[in-house]
């Protein structure tokens, strides 16, 4: 990972203000979009709404277009918590993913009471209701979801649809999607079907058969929800390789990663990377624009902490994608490079020194990250301003005072860690210069 790497002696990594500064505009440099999930009574929050404006340009909404939010009685649409959602991204040049048309979740009531001939009409109607209304503003839609069981049975889900209307129904819903807008694109989507295994495969069957049949499909959509339990495979770019190889797209739909510092960093890299190896892997969404809202919030799953501040794992993936955090202000030539050594060392305590030098043109600013390992916690600091993130575990470092310096010139910054048991070295992030 070039943004972040263990500073085990000395090391160096530099960053330049002339990349893209944001998540949305690093991506669209490399063909991609990079949306987060939405939801609609948020956007009143000053931060959230600043924060999903700067930095993404895909949204989904998080609930307001499942099937109990948009149509709570049979043929009653409500439609304004979506739209609310829609209007917000069109008014900002984002695109919006349709997510979800037909799944066994959050379903109102009078859905699952419907016999099988009923069931067909209602759920055919849904499709064409909803995209009809949306028709020409939504990039992509989630037409089936999560029809697939866990395991390693390979089989289907039970629900009302499969119950009742049995397998066919899913291809019956995608010709109803193509029906209601031949422009959207029209994607399967579920969950852990990240690596290869027994889900994915029976997902990669359906697409298959779809394709040899001329089934109207256009995307599969990988959930890829990781924590420690389930973590990024090691074949995740392989399995989308395999998907892509079928003609289709790929996108990672809802992307978050329980955890903090270095190793969540880590792994989001791994994901970017994975994306950006197979050209047609289309764009990442992750699931939420901060940690206080996402539905894993103990797990702190997501790029910016409860504070909105950007953590280890946005720097990360801001990296992985060729951007750089630096900002504007130094006419595209602004650069650093920063270098750590550790000066101090007892057996509960060390200290480490964060040396910030200018490249080749004077700089009026300067940032970087310092993240340690937990259990370890960083007690004290001199010769900068920090912040952290929600974790504790991620410092983002600022001048006091020494900002401004020459071509080539010199400042630097301390801190000591508590060990708490764990000596290891803390890992720096790339200097971000203006």
């Amino acid at each position: 990972m070039a943004s972040l790497l263990a500073a085990a002696g000395v090391t160096a990594l530099a960053g330049t203000a002339a990349a893209a500064s944001t998540l949305g505009a690093a991506a669209a440099e490399k063909g991609r979009y990079f949306g987060t999930a939405v939801a609609a009574n948020h956007l009143g929050e000053a931060a959230y709404a600043s924060t999903l404006d700067t930095e993404f340009n895909s949204v989904t909404p998080e609930n307001e277009m499942k099937w109990d939010a948009v149509e709570p009685s049979r043929n009653s649409f409500s439609y304004g918590s979506a739209d609310q959602i829609v209007s917000h991204a069109q008014g900002r040049g984002m695109k919006v993913r349709g997510h979800t048309l037909v799944w066994h979740s959050q379903l109102p009531g009078w859905v699952g009471g419907l016999g099988a001939a009923d069931l067909r009409t209602a759920m055919n109607n849904h499709i064409t209701q909803v995209m009809t209304h949306y028709k020409g503003k939504i990039h992509s839609w989630d037409v089936v979801n999560e029809a697939f069981q866990d395991g390693s049975s390979g089989a289907r889900r039970s629900s009302p649809f499969q119950d009742k209307l049995g397998n066919g129904f899913i291809e019956e819903a995608f010709r109803t999607a193509r029906a209601a807008d031949p422009a959207a694109k029209l994607c399967y989507n579920d969950y852990n079907t990240d690596g290869v295994n027994a889900k994915s495969t029976a997902v990669y069957n359906l697409v298959k058969d779809f394709k040899a049949r001329g089934v109207p499909i256009d995307c599969v959509g990988f959930q890829s929800h990781f924590n420690s339990a389930s973590p990024v495979p090691g074949d995740y770019r392989t399995n989308l390789q395999r998907f892509a190889d079928l003609g289709v797209d790929v996108q990672i739909t809802e992307l978050d990663i329980e955890g903090s510092g270095t190793a969540q960093a880590t792994s989001y890299t791994n994901v970017v990377a994975a994306c950006l190896g197979v050209s047609r892997c289309t764009g990442i969404t992750v699931w939420g624009v901060t940690d206080k809202y996402s539905w894993r919030a103990s797990g702190t799953p997501l790029l910016f902490d409860g504070n909105y501040a950007k953590k280890a794992a946005y720097t990360a993936v801001l990296t992985a994608l060729g951007g750089s955090g630096g900002g504007g202000g130094g006419g595209g030539n602004a650069a650093c490079t920063v270098t750590y050594t550790r000066t101090n060392d007892w057996s509960d305590r060390f200290n480490g020194q964060v040396t910030v030098t200018a490249g080749s043109a004077a700089i009026t600013g300067w940032t970087t990250t310092v993240t340690v390992t937990s259990p370890q916690k960083i007690s004290t600091t001199w010769n900068g301003t920090p912040s952290w993130d929600s974790s504790g575990n991620v410092m983002t470092m600022k001048p006091n005072g020494n900002g401004s310096l020459a071509a080539g010139a010199s400042t630097s910054f301390g801190f000591t860690v508590m060990k708490n048991g764990n000596s290891s070295a803390p890992a720096i992030g790339s200097c971000s210069a203006s």
